[in-house]
C-alpha cells in the first residue's frame, strides 16, 4: 500500500486559501453541489467511488420516477448544460432511473466545468482536520479539512477548505428485523437489495417463487406491483407484504395526492391488496430470518402472537441508514433518533409525520459543529424514509451560497411542491396534510418509483422529484 500527500503542511497565515470544496459523492445532488459551487466561483472537486456518475440511480435504473423531468433537473446544472448543446427532456414526462443518468447525469458530468473536477474511481476512506482528531479544539476552523482516498494505485492524503458529503445511503440498507439489527445467518441469494429488475434481469430470480416484501413505502409498492404482473405470466408465483404498522396510510391514493403517479402507485398497490393478489401481513415485526432448505424462514410477531413464514426470495425495502464511519474525527450534530442533523431531525421524524411535507430547509438547518462540513442529500436525512431530489438541490445552493460568503442568499431558502395528501402520525393514524408538501416519498433509496406503465403519461399536470 502506497500513501500520498497530494498537498503537503502549509505555514501560511491563511492555510484554506486555495483549497477547493471537496464534494463526495457524483449523484444527482453531488453534481448539483458542483454546480452550485462553480457559479459561486468556488474551487471544488468530486470524488466518486465508482467509475461513472448516479452509478446508485444505475442500480435501480429500470425504477420509473414519479417525478416529471421539470423536478429532476438542477437550475444550476441546467445552466451549465445549455452552452453544451443539450436538449432539456418534456418537463412533464417521467422518466425512469436509466433516462436520469442518460440525459441528464451523462451530458451534466460531461460539461466542461464538471469534466475537469470529478474523479473516478476514488472511495473517501475518512474525514479529519490536518495534524487535528475530533478532541482538539484550537484553531479548528481555520484548519484545512484532510481526506484520506483509497484509488486503484493505493492511498492518497488530500486537504480541502470545506466538505460536503453527498454519497447517499442507497448501499446502506436498513436490516430486515424489526430490532434493527441484521439476521445471524447468511441468507446469500434468498435476500435481494429495493427495486430489483422484477420484470427484467432479475425476472428468474422471482417466476415461480413464494416472495415476501418487506417494507411499507414506495419503493416495497413498486416491487409489489412489478411482482403482481409476473405474477400473471408465471404460474405458482406467490406474494406476501410484511409491514410493522396496521396499515400504509403513508402510500395514499389518487385522489389525494398532489403527483398523480405516486397516488396512483399507493391505489394500486392497496388494489392488488383487496384483490387477494398479494396478501398483506400487518403489524408483523420480525425477529430473525433463518436458511431453511431451498428456502428461507422468517419468524417474529404478529399483532404480539408468534409468527412465522416460509418463502423463496425476500426483498428488502425497509429503508436505509447512513453510514457514518468515515467521518468519526469529524464533530456531528445528529439526532439520537434518526441520525439526521438536529435541526433537521423534527421535520422528518417518522415517529412525529410522514406527510412529505418537510418545510424549506438549508444551511442553518444542516450545520454541525464542525465549521464548514456539511452532509447533503439523501444522507442527511438518516433513517428517515422520505426525500426528493429538489429537496437536495436547494439543500446545496443553501450551502454553496454559505460558503461564497453570501450569508443571506444561504438563509433565503424557499420550496414548494404539491402535498401527499395524506400524513402518518405517532398515533397511527392519517389526516390531511394541511401546507405545501416539500418531500416526496422515496423510500431511502433517492428514487422516487412509480408504476411502470405501457406507455409514460403523455403530460402531467403535477410535479415531483
Amino acid at each position: 500500500m502506497t500513501l500520498t500527500l497530494t498537498v503537503p503542511p502549509r505555514a501560511d497565515a491563511d492555510r484554506l486559501t486555495g483549497l477547493p470544496v471537496a464534494v463526495i459523492g457524483a449523484g444527482p445532488v453531488g453534481l448539483a453541489a458542483a454546480a452550485h459551487l462553480l457559479e459561486q466561483g468556488l474551487p471544488v472537486v468530486v470524488y466518486e467511488a465508482g467509475n461513472q456518475v448516479g452509478m446508485s440511480v444505475r442500480a435501480w435504473g429500470h425504477t420509473r420516477l414519479f417525478s416529471p423531468w421539470r423536478y429532476v433537473i438542477d437550475d444550476a446544472a441546467g445552466r451549465l448544460l445549455e452552452p453544451t448543446g443539450w436538449t432539456e427532456p418534456r418537463r412533464s414526462s417521467l422518466p425512469t432511473g436509466h433516462d436520469l443518468v442518460a440525459r441528464y447525469l451523462e451530458p451534466l458530468a460531461q460539461a466542461p466545468e464538471l469534466a475537469r473536477v470529478i474523479r473516478y474511481g476514488i472511495r473517501v476512506d475518512a474525514v479529519s482536520r490536518q495534524g487535528m482528531d475530533r478532541t482538539r479544539s484550537t484553531g479548528r476552523a481555520d484548519t484545512p479539512f484532510l481526506l484520506r482516498l483509497r484509488t486503484a494505485d493505493g492511498v492518497e492524503d488530500v486537504t480541502a477548505r470545506a466538505v460536503i458529503d453527498a454519497s447517499g445511503t442507497y448501499t446502506s440498507p436498513n436490516p430486515l428485523t424489526a430490532a434493527g439489527i441484521a439476521p445471524a445467518a447468511d441468507l446469500g441469494h434468498h435476500v435481494v437489495h429495493a427495486l430489483p429488475d422484477v420484470l427484467g434481469a432479475d425476472r428468474a430470480r422471482f417466476a415461480g417463487k413464494r416472495v415476501l416484501v418487506v417494507g411499507a413505502g414506495h419503493s416495497a409498492a413498486n416491487t409489489l406491483i412489478n411482482l403482481a404482473a409476473l405474477a400473471k405470466d408465471e404460474p405458482g408465483t406467490t406474494l406476501l407484504w410484511a409491514i410493522r404498522n396496521a396499515g400504509t396510510a403513508r402510500l395514499g391514493a389518487d385522489a389525494a395526492d398532489g403527483l398523480a403517479a405516486r397516488g396512483q402507485l399507493g391505489s394500486n398497490v392497496h388494489g392488488l391488496v383487496e384483490s387477494g393478489r398479494i396478501e398483506q401481513l400487518a403489524s408483523y415485526e420480525i425477529d430473525d430470518v433463518r436458511p431453511d432448505g431451498d428456502s428461507v424462514t422468517v419468524t417474529g410477531r404478529r399483532a404480539g402472537e408468534p409468527f412465522a413464514v416460509t418463502v423463496d426470495v425476500v426483498v428488502n425495502a425497509t429503508g436505509f441508514r447512513p453510514n457514518l464511519n468515515m467521518l468519526r474525527e469529524i464533530r456531528l450534530g445528529l439526532d439520537d433518533i434518526v441520525e439526521a442533523p438536529r435541526a433537521l431531525a423534527p421535520l422528518i421524524d417518522p415517529n412525529l409525520h410522514s406527510c412529505g411535507s418537510v418545510p424549506p430547509h438549508g444551511v442553518a438547518e444542516l450545520a454541525h459543529p464542525e465549521p464548514n462540513f456539511f452532509i447533503a442529500g439523501m444522507k442527511s436525512y438518516g433513517r428517515a424514509p422520505t426525500f426528493l431530489l429538489l429537496t437536495g438541490y436547494e439543500q446545496v445552493r443553501s450551502i454553496a451560497a454559505e460558503l461564497a460568503g453570501d450569508h443571506q442568499a444561504a438563509r433565503d431558502v424557499q420550496l414548494v411542491l404539491p402535498e401527499t395528501g395524506v400524513c402518518t402520525t405517532d398515533v397511527g393514524g392519517s389526516s390531511s396534510c394541511g401546507v405545501p408538501a416539500t418531500n416526496e416519498a422515496a423510500e431511502g433509496s433517492s428514487c422516487c418509483a412509480a408504476p411502470a406503465p405501457a406507455a409514460p403519461p403523455a403530460s402531467s399536470s403535477c410535479c415531483t422529484n
